[in-house]
This record gives C-alpha cells, structure tokens and sequence, in this order.
C-alpha cells in the first residue's frame, strides 16, 4: 500500500508531467500518429466541453486578443465575486509552431466598486488539473483549495485573469509544464483582458500561480519583457513552485527525470519519438486511456484499481531510454527581471520539496533578481496557498505603491538547505 500510495504522488503531483500523445515516426506506420492526428481528437484530449472552446472563425494574426466571452452564472464557492465570465483569446503555440491558436480561461470581477484607474490585475496560474479538455477550471470550476484562495484576492479588490493554458479546454494537445507555452497563455489572457474591459481593469498587473501554474507565472516572468512589453508588472506571488533553472548555482536534477510514470501524453516527448502507446505496458496502457479522457482525480483511482506498485509495471523501456526521448520542461533560464519576486515555500511540501524551491530562490538570485522567500513550518503543498496569504497581501500593496522590498539574497547566499 505505501508503494501505491508512492506511485500515485509521483504520477500526479505537480513534479510529473503526463503526455497523451506521440510524434510521427515513420508517417504514422506501426501504430504511431501522424502530426495531424496527434494534435486533435481523442489523443490530444480534445472533446467533451461546449462550442464555445471552438472558434470557427479566421483567427486574428496577433495574440492577445479576445475572441469571445460568455457569463459563468453559478460560482457559490467565490462570494466575493460580481461577475465571472468565461473567455477564449487568443496565444501563440510556442510548442509545435502552428502559429495563432485559441486558449480558454476565465476572467472575474470583485464585488468591490473599482478604484478610478480600475481594478488591479492578479494573473494566476493554476496547479495540475489534468491534460484532457474536460479538466480545464473554466469547464469544471475552480477546486475548493484554489477558489477559497482566490476569493481573497477578490475581496482584496483585484480582478482575477486565469488561462487555462494551451490545449486545456481549447483544441490540441495541451503541453503540460511546457513553460514557454504556459507563459505565454497567461501573458496573452492578460493582454485581452484588459483591452477588453479598459475601463475596469488597470494596467497593473501582479503575475501568480500554483505548482504548475507557478511555473507558468515564471515562464510569463522570462518572457514579459519581449512578448509583452505592454503589460505594467508589478511583481510576482508563487507558492509551489516547480521551476528548475539549469543555470543556476544549486545542482538540482531535473525533476522530470527518472521518477515520474510517464512523460507522455501532451508535448514532453520529442517530436521523433516512438509513441506513447508503443512504450508502455497493459497497465500503463489503461493509464494512458484514462488521461486522454479523465482528470487527476479519475487518473488516481485507475492506478489504485490497478494495484500499480512499480515503475516497471507501466512503461517497457529502461527510465534513461525515455529520458533521452524527452523534451525539456519546467526549465526556464534564470533571467534579470523587471519586478521583485515572492516564493512561498511550505516547508512539509513533498511534492516540490523546498530544496527545489530553495535552488529556484538562490538561481533568480544569482541573476541579479529581488526576491523575498518565505517559508513556513508544517504547510504542505496545498495548505501553503491559505497560509502564506498575509504575507503575500502585504508584498503586493508594497509592489502596487512602488514601496521597497526586502530582498533575502544576501541572506539566501549565506544559508545552505539540504535536499
């Protein structure tokens, strides 16, 4: 039982990343998908959500623009919210470079009156869901943990942006961890939000997220200066964060690597690689089947039902064999940024180990970055997000009044943290 419960965290924590799909190898011969089929239908997790996650129209050329809104009437579980709509904008696919591509997410509005220039922007990320288009929180609605830590933000009086990242709801594959995809879709949500609503919303932006969706607000933070250079960030809050920075001055190994069940079903094999059902076992197959249609949830019951109690039970290839086939995830460059950082760390998280988070500190660090890390004795990965909330409120009406920041690098240089 231990080694099931092992397993299971290991599939669908934040740490891992899983794929549904495969390259083209041989033009889709000996049970591979071609590039075509590989991006849409059943083996990227398209289906099962409205019309509205399909645009039929001819896509403008630019990202950043909203397509359409629809209002979300029943969401009991953000009482500080006055209106909720669902949104499809447009983002470019930095995965497979098929150009101008539509992405879902919501955008929400405080129930409190907007100050004159309007409300602030928090752009947030959410943590793993799943890779089928079902899974997307614009569909499903936001799970009890985010929705009570997002409906403090609302009564902080900001408006919420929330991507539901490439291919999550929208049509094709949605790149799990993929950062440049991830960032871009929440740099892009935030562009047509606020030409959408002028009038409401400031060009004051404060970048967030969770697990994943913190490694999405990173890869926002890399890319803002180039590929948005319109929008007024402020500074960035992220709890669990799952960004490992190969450039920095922690060894850390890529958390992506050996201890994970697949890396297979959404953009994290290399477009040459066999496919994904040609390298795992029965069992991993019926995985695989699940995450193609279901979400976390429904993924982890199969695995129990299953009675999965080793790696080699899923996947028939030798772990550094898949490595050599993988596409890098969840690996930024640690750049200068324009605005200071907050990582929030608890300190029993075993899904993002603080280690890690500790190495992405010291590696934003060492790039000449403003960084406040902030730790905190027996919260764990979920339990961090209600936690951390004061000290996150008082780093974001610091950032907002252009109020100093206190940065823990020199403090960070001088420390040491074991893995």
């Amino acid at each position: 039982m231990k080694q099931l419960k092992q397993l299971i965290w290991l599939v669908f924590g934040a740490s891992i990343y899983i794929v549904s799909y495969a390259a083209d190898i041989n033009k889709g011969q000996g049970g591979n998908t071609t590039i075509n089929q590989r991006l849409s239908g059943e083996v990227a997790g398209d289906g099962g959500v409205s019309s509205f996650y399909r645009w039929e129209g001819k896509l403008p050329k630019a990202p950043g623009i909203m397509l359409q809104t629809e209002p979300v009437d029943t969401f009991e579980n953000l009482p500080a919210a006055a209106r909720v709509l669902r949104i499809l904008y447009t983002s470019e696919d930095a995965r497979w470079h098929t150009g101008v591509i539509p992405v879902s997410g919501q955008l929400i509005l405080p129930g409190t009156e907007p100050p004159a220039e309007g409300w602030p922007v928090f752009a947030w990320g959410h943590g793993t869901a799943g890779v089928a288009d079902v899974c997307a929180p614009s569909w499903t609605g936001l799970r009890e943990r985010d929705a009570a830590y997002l409906n403090d933000w609302l009564k902080a009086g900001y408006a919420l942006v929330l991507s539901d990242y490439q291919g999550l709801g929208g049509p094709g594959p949605h790149p799990y961890l993929y950062w440049q995809a991830e960032g871009r879709s929440v740099l892009d949500a935030a562009k047509a939000a606020l030409a959408y609503m002028p009038e409401k919303l400031s060009n004051k932006l404060l970048l967030g997220g969770q697990s994943q969706g913190a490694g999405a607000a990173m890869g926002a933070a890399v890319l803002a200066a180039e590929y948005a250079a319109t929008l007024n960030i402020r500074g960035m809050v992220v709890t669990g964060l799952n960004s490992v920075f190969p450039d920095g001055p922690i060894p850390v190994t890529p958390r992506n690597s050996n201890n994970m069940f697949l890396s297979l079903v959404a953009g994290g094999l290399q477009d040459n690689a066999p496919a994904i059902d040609q390298l795992v076992s029965e069992k991993g197959s019926k995985l695989l089947t699940e995450a193609r249609r279901g979400c976390t949830e429904s993924i982890k019951q199969v695995a129990r039902d299953l009675r999965v109690r080793s790696m080699e039970e899923v996947i028939n290839i030798a772990p550094e064999e898949l490595a050599a086939w993988q596409v890098p995830v969840s690996q930024p460059p640690a750049r200068e940024l324009a605005f200071p950082v907050l990582i929030q760390t608890g300190m029993a998280d075993a899904t993002v180990t603080p280690y890690y988070q500790y190495a992405a500190a010291r590696a934003l660090c060492s790039a000449g970055n403003n960084v406040a890390w902030l730790t905190y004795d027996g919260l764990d990965h979920d339990s961090v997000m209600q936690g951390s909330l004061p000290d996150a409120f008082e780093f974001a009406r610091n950032v907002m009044s252009d109020n100093s920041i206190d940065n823990h690098c020199e403090k960070l240089s001088r420390s040491v943290l074991q893995p």
